[in-house]
C-alpha cells in the first residue's frame, strides 16, 4: 500500500504539479506578464453571466477599455448575443474548458474535448476560432504542452481574489491599484457560478474595476486585448536583439528580396504585412494523395507558397521557444488564407492550379487548416532542403534547435504541405459568407433604426394633432 501511494505521488508530480509549477515561475510556454510601457491587458474568467457580463461590458465602453474574456463553454451556451456583442465592440474571446474543472483531474483526451467544444461554440457565436487558452486556476498538465500546440496559453501576473464576495469593493480596490503597473496582465471574474465563487461577488468587482479604469486612464495607461499585448512585447523584445545578429538577418533578407525577384514571386495582401508570397509553377515531384479522388501528380500546375521570412524573422526573434514561433506562424496563416483565396481566384495564371504547396520545417497543426502533410521523398532535394531550412531557424531565431529525440527530429523535420485547391477556394466562400452575414446585420439594424424613428415621428405628429 504504501508503494502504491509512492507511486500515485510521482506520476501526481510528473503529470500535474511540476508543469504548473515550471509555467508559473518560468513562463515557459505560457504569456503571462507584458514588456510595455502604457499598456495593461484586462482578462476576465469564467463568463458569460446574463446579469454582470452586460453590465462590465458597458463599463470597458465607457473607457473605451479592450478586455480578453476566457469563457467557460457551459456558461457560454445559448449566450450567443453576448459572445457576438463581446467580439463587435473589439474584445478578444478565449476558451477557458467547457465546464470549470483541473487539467489536473483530466486525461489529455478529456482536456482536449473541453476545448474543442468551447471552441466550437464560441466559432458558431462569432465566426471566428478561439486561438487563446487559459486552463482553469492556470493549471496545466505534462501533455498539455504538446497536445496545445496550436493555442497560445495565458496565465496572469496580477490576481486578487476577487471571486469572494466577502472581499468586499474597497478591500478589492485597494489591492487593484497596488497592480496598476504597465504589462500587468490582470485576473478577474465576470461570473460567480463556479466551485468555490459567490454568485454576486461580480458586483463589487465592477465596482472596483471602474475606480481602476478611472485612475489608470488618468496616468495615461491603455487597457488592451491580450493579442496587442502579446504584439508590443514581442518588439519590445526583437528591439534588445543583437547588432550581430540583426545584420545577418538583414543580409538573409536581402537575399530573400533578389529570390524573389528571380523567380517573381507574388505577395499576399499587403507587402508591408505579408505573411506569404506564391509562384504558379508545374509540379515536379511523386505522386501525392490528396483527399478521394484528388492527387497531384509530376506536370500539374500548383501554386507553390513562400512564407514571409520577415514575417517570420520578427515572429522567431520574439518567441520562447519554436514551439511558440510555430503556434504564432500558424496564426498568422489562418488569417492569411482567405486573401490568399481571392488573389489565386483573380489570378489568370492560377487559373488551372490542382493545389497549393509548400515544404515547411513548422508544420505541426497545419492540418487543422486543411494543409495535408507529406514526408519528403529521400533525395538530394530532401537532404538539401533540411540543411536549407535549418541554417534559416538558426539564422532567424535566439536559439539553436536542437534533435536529441526521434519524436523531437520529426517536430522539426521538413514535410510538404499541399491544400487542394477546392479547399482553398472555400476560405474564399467563408470569407464572402462573413461579409454577407455583416451586411445582413447591418441592414437589419439600419431598418430597425428607420422603423423607431418612424414610429416615433408618427406618435409626434399625433402629440402634435391633439395639441
Amino acid at each position: 500500500m504504501e508503494k502504491l501511494l509512492l507511486w500515485g505521488l510521482y506520476v501526481a508530480t510528473f503529470y500535474a504539479f511540476l508543469p504548473g509549477l515550471i509555467s508559473r515561475t518560468f513562463g515557459f510556454r505560457v504569456f503571462k506578464k507584458g514588456r510595455v510601457e502604457k499598456e495593461i491587458a484586462l482578462t476576465f474568467d469564467d463568463g458569460p453571466d446574463q446579469e454582470y457580463t452586460p453590465q462590465l461590458l458597458d463599463l470597458l465602453a465607457r473607457y473605451q477599455a479592450k478586455a480578453t474574456f476566457f469563457v467557460v463553454g457551459s456558461h457560454a451556451e445559448g449566450q450567443e448575443k453576448i459572445l457576438q456583442r463581446m467580439k463587435d465592440e473589439g474584445h478578444i474571446i478565449g476558451i477557458h474548458n467547457y465546464v470549470h474543472k483541473s487539467n489536473w483531474l483530466m486525461r489529455p483526451g478529456s482536456v482536449k474535448k473541453q476545448i474543442d467544444r468551447t471552441a466550437d461554440i464560441i466559432e458558431k457565436a462569432t465566426g471566428e476560432r478561439s486561438t487563446y487558452y487559459r486552463p482553469p486556476w492556470g493549471i496545466v498538465n505534462v501533455f498539455d504542452y504538446a497536445n496545445l500546440g496550436h493555442l497560445q496559453i495565458i496565465l496572469w501576473s496580477a490576481m486578487f481574489g476577487d471571486w469572494r464576495i466577502r472581499v468586499g469593493a474597497q478591500r478589492l480596490k485597494k489591492r487593484m491599484m497596488k497592480k496598476l503597473k504597465p504589462g500587468a496582465v490582470v485576473l478577474l471574474h465576470d461570473c460567480g457560478m463556479t466551485f468555490g465563487a459567490d454568485k454576486d461577488a461580480p458586483r463589487n468587482m465592477l465596482i472596483a474595476l471602474e475606480a481602476y479604469l478611472e485612475e489608470g486612464t488618468r496616468r495615461g495607461y491603455r487597457f488592451v486585448g491580450i493579442g496587442e499585448m502579446i504584439k508590443l512585447t514581442d518588439a519590445a523584445r526583437m528591439a534588445h536583439t543583437s547588432l550581430w545578429k540583426r545584420v545577418l538577418i538583414s543580409l538573409w533578407l536581402l537575399w530573400e528580396k533578389a529570390f524573389h525577384f528571380a523567380f517573381r514571386l507574388k505577395t499576399v495582401g499587403d507587402a508591408q504585412d505579408a505573411a506569404f508570397h506564391y509562384r504558379v509553377t508545374t509540379y515536379n515531384g511523386d505522386a501525392v494523395e490528396l483527399s478521394e479522388g484528388v492527387r497531384v501528380v509530376k506536370g500539374d500546375r500548383i501554386a507553390e507558397l513562400h512564407f514571409d521570412n520577415r514575417k517570420l524573422s520578427s515572429i522567431a526573434a520574439t518567441s520562447k521557444s519554436p514551439v511558440a514561433t510555430g503556434i504564432r506562424m500558424l496564426r498568422e496563416v489562418e488569417q492569411a488564407l482567405p486573401l490568399l483565396a481571392d488573389q489565386l481566384a483573380d489570378d489568370a495564371d492560377a487559373k488551372d492550379i490542382k493545389a497549393v504547396y509548400g515544404v515547411t520545417m513548422i508544420h505541426r497543426g497545419a492540418d487543422r487548416l486543411g494543409f495535408k502533410i507529406h514526408e519528403l521523398p529521400e533525395g538530394l532535394f530532401a537532404k538539401s532542403t533540411r540543411v536549407y531550412l535549418r541554417i534559416l531557424i538558426r539564422v532567424l531565431t535566439k536559439k539553436q534547435i536542437t534533435a536529441k529525440s526521434s519524436k523531437r527530429r520529426d517536430s522539426i523535420s521538413p514535410r510538404m504541405l499541399f491544400m487542394p485547391v477546392e479547399t482553398i477556394r472555400s476560405y474564399a466562400t467563408k470569407q464572402l459568407s462573413k461579409m454577407q452575414e455583416e451586411a445582413e446585420r447591418i441592414s437589419d439594424a439600419v431598418e430597425r433604426t428607420i422603423s423607431a424613428a418612424a414610429d416615433e415621428a408618427a406618435q409626434l405628429g399625433t402629440k402634435t394633432t391633439a395639441i
